[in-house]
């Protein structure tokens, strides 16, 4: 055992040694000039093509002053937030860094650990990385420039090189911006508001920052924080003896700054492009670059918008815009119209060309990113893939089922289609909500199929058999199925306990529905939507996208969906779509009580979705809620047939101009038919047995005959395969059979665009008449329209 003395020689002797090498590191480091990142420079944004779309964006607005005409009360603001021994330390405040531990732990506002001399060497000499040895070289930078710089000069390099937010970097600019004075004008109050920016401008600023964080950052939690923290260092200062009682009370009211304002270069939709690639790049570089090093410029960023496309989009919503919404002829139906579309090319996910709103230096919500629009019908894909993949559960069966429980569900599988169907779980259980009351799932415009193919379910945009397929998949299942497609699981996916989930209470953005319809395009392969390319800072290579695929769904359950969605555009509610010459599926999608309204659809190279609401502009609002659309445009209602599929032809037909013509695989067989929400398998009729009489004079051969009958639909049609017997072509006034079991007298119509007067039921079995809708004419809207 070594002695006391050789143990304390050895720890005192290391002691020594450490404390040396300190003292040595401390004695050689030499405070580097103000860092490059300091000082303000543009951000260039191109497209696609590498040509320049805008210089700006995160161009800093810079101007240093002297330490004179800081405001006193600027000063005092942020020695009593950030450091109250800035005076007296030596650039390291020991007893800072644990109270503002200690009021962390305690869940109240804090005083910041680092000191102002630390952050100052941190902002304006140091890179942002997270690394020990930036800590340790921060650390002994601190020591020197505490020794070596005076205090009134710290005070003036921090504040005039801090990010204020707004691309504000240093004091003047930020007085500038806010308030549009300069910094010595600035008063107590608003000195108090400055410094609350300084603790992150992105979720102090009252404007918001929801491309920054979409759930955190909005305008109303903004301003609560501010207004709280506001409120807290002005008190801050009285406890210090920096601001007397007397004038703190007169400062009651939170000093409002003003309106968000946008460069002038931002204007149409270059301001959208540019928040989304900045938002994207922030989200996704590895070399975990920050809101305020973007700010500071340098960077070179490369878009994968399409110039053209861009153009093309926006040209064919300013169409409808022209044509049919007028604000002062009808103000109360008319105003507030908003439209948001994106574009995605399928085989990379590069988001080509987006619609965010008429100008962004006027709004500033990005209609193309998450508005809170519900997408109603256009979600029913997903649960048509979720019941290929997983199938319908076993009713004898427990809530959690294996794939051997589960059947596999084909299209051709046939539901009830009643209008305000009663819901059932699984095991045929009534489904009530917590108030104890029955789900009675209703149709658009209240009508009733009877069994009919989830094929013509889509068709037609039917609720009711897709919220009881939802019910028996499993919504759990539907909403694995939607994320993924590519859908995410934030606030903007509805709750999956309710019914009402499969047709689309959700409210995910046009570039993630178009990404997630692409997946079906692509047979099943899932990638990412991406709008950056490539990032450039002084000319080194930081950033480049890497495209990475994922097996989303097999082929043959993608392109069965893709089939259906196919003669959604065709035969349906989506026929307003259809491009001559071309594949195209796509779905229609309406919300309950007319608030929004959608069409996603896709070529085989393209995919793209087109929203339309009404929402009023000013996000001070309280309860600001969606508006209902019936008569907005002229139009009765707002289908997703209408408006939004328009505005996706018109766009569709010229982007997709010059392409190579392709055609979508035909799908595989896949599943088995079953039935559900009441919809009962038919029963074959067995054929009467001949008397022996009978059978006697009945000839082995049939006797020959110069020329076969032409067999009518019911003969050639597989039983209750609707679009078969449809196709097969009714004259006006005629009665079509669609029977199981044949039986003599049924009559069915089921109209899919057929001649008017047809007769319109449905029947099963060998029940003799069908219900008589008397649907005369054209296609009918289901309820996603």
């Amino acid at each position: 055992m070594p002695s006391w003395k050789l143990v304390s020689g050895l720890c005192l002797g290391f002691l020594g040694l450490m404390m040396g090498a300190a003292g040595i590191a401390y004695a050689l480091v030499v405070p580097p000039e103000i860092n490059d990142l300091a000082k303000a420079q543009n951000n260039v944004y191109y497209w696609a093509d590498d040509t320049e779309m805008v210089a700006t964006g995160g161009s800093v607005n810079r101007q240093e002053i002297e330490y004179a005409q800081i405001p006193v009360a600027m000063r005092n603001a942020v020695i009593s937030a950030e450091n109250k021994s800035f005076e007296t330390d030596r650039g390291i405040d020991p007893m800072g860094i644990a109270r503002a531990v200690w009021n962390m732990a305690k869940g109240g506002e804090t005083q910041g650990g680092s000191t102002i001399t630390q952050q100052y060497v941190k902002n304006s000499r140091l890179t942002q990385d997270q690394t020990l040895s930036r800590k340790v070289k921060e650390l002994f930078i601190t020591l020197k420039v505490g020794e070596t710089v005076g205090k009134n000069e710290v005070m003036a390099g921090y504040l005039n090189v801090s990010y204020y937010g707004r691309g504000a970097s240093g004091l003047q600019a930020a007085a500038r911006t806010y308030y549009g004075k300069d910094a010595q004008d600035l008063n107590a109050s608003e000195c108090a508001f400055l410094a609350t920016l300084l603790k992150g401008a992105s979720y102090y600023d009252p404007a918001g920052a929801p491309d920054v964080d979409p759930v955190q950052a909005t305008a109303k939690k903004n301003t609560e924080r501010a207004k709280a923290r506001w409120k807290w260092i002005l008190d801050e200062e009285v406890k210090d003896g920096r601001l007397s009682a007397a004038e703190r009370a007169k400062f009651k009211t939170f000093p409002m700054p003003d309106a968000k304002r946008t460069d002038a270069k931002l204007g149409g939709q270059t301001g959208y492009l540019v928040d989304l690639a900045t938002k994207y790049f922030l989200a996704h570089n590895d070399q975990n670059i920050t809101e305020k090093e973007l700010a500071l410029g340098g960077y070179e960023i490369h878009t994968t918008f399409d110039k053209n496309k861009v153009k093309q989009l926006q040209k064919s919503v300013e169409k409808v815009y022209k044509a049919k919404i007028d604000e002062k002829e009808r103000p109360d139906l008319d105003s507030h119209v908003e439209f948001g579309g994106a574009s995605v090319d399928t085989a990379t996910g590069a988001i080509v060309a987006t619609y965010g709103g008429q100008d962004a230096t006027q709004h500033y919500t990005n209609n193309a990113d998450a508005t809170g629009a519900q997408v109603g019908s256009t979600f029913k894909p997903f649960v048509l893939a979720a019941a290929m993949q997983y199938g319908k559960r076993d009713p004898e069966g427990t809530a959690e089922q294996s794939e051997s429980e589960r059947t596999l569900v084909s299209p051709k599988s046939v539901y009830n289609g009643d209008n305000k169907l009663q819901i059932k779980t699984y095991n045929g259980e009534v489904w009530r909500d917590k108030d104890q009351n029955d789900w009675l799932q209703t149709n658009d415009g209240q009508h009733d199929y009877g069994p009919i193919t989830l094929r013509y379910a889509m068709q037609e945009s039917a609720n009711s058999p897709y919220v009881q397929l939802g019910m028996d998949v499993g919504t759990d299942k539907v909403k694995e199925a939607a994320l993924a497609a590519g859908l995410r699981d934030d606030q903007y996916l509805a709750d999956s306990n309710y019914p009402s989930f499969s047709i689309g209470t959700s409210s995910p953005s046009a570039i993630r529905m178009a990404g997630a319809y692409a997946t079906f395009a692509t047979s099943g392969k899932q990638r990412e939507p991406f709008s950056v390319s490539e990032v450039k800072h002084l000319g080194e290579v930081i950033y480049q996208h890497k495209t990475e695929t994922k097996a989303a769904f097999s082929s043959a359950i993608a392109d069965n969906v893709t089939d259906v969605l196919k003669n959604v555009v065709e035969n349906g509610t989506g026929t307003p779509a259809k491009l001559e010459g071309r594949d195209v599926a796509g779905k229609t999608g309406t919300t309950d009580g007319n608030k929004s309204a959608w069409f996603v659809g896709y070529t085989p190279q393209l995919s793209t979705a087109v929203s339309m609401f009404r929402l009023d502009d000013d996000e001070t609002k309280k309860n600001r809620e969606f508006l209902e659309m019936f008569g907005t445009g002229g139009e009765e209602k707002i289908h997703g047939a209408s408006f939004p599929a328009q505005i996706w032809h018109d766009y569709m037909a010229d982007a997709v101009k010059g392409t190579k013509v392709k055609a979508f695989p035909k799908p595989e067989p896949l599943g088995e038919t079953v039935y559900g929400g009441g919809a009962a398998s038919p029963s074959p009729t067995p054929s009467p047995t001949p008397s022996p009489s009978e059978s006697s004079e009945m000839p082995t051969t049939p006797p020959p005959s110069p020329t076969s009958p032409t067999p009518s639909p019911s003969e050639t049609c597989a039983p209750l395969d609707w679009e078969c017997r449809n196709n097969g072509g009714t004259s006006e006034g005629s009665t079509e059979g669609n029977t199981e079991g044949s039986t003599e007298g049924t009559t069915e119509g089921t109209t899919e665009g057929t001649a008017e007067g047809t007769t319109e039921g449905t029947t099963q079995g060998s029940t003799t008449n069908g219900n008589a809708n008397g649907n005369g004419g054209g296609g009918i809207f289901g309820g996603g329209g």
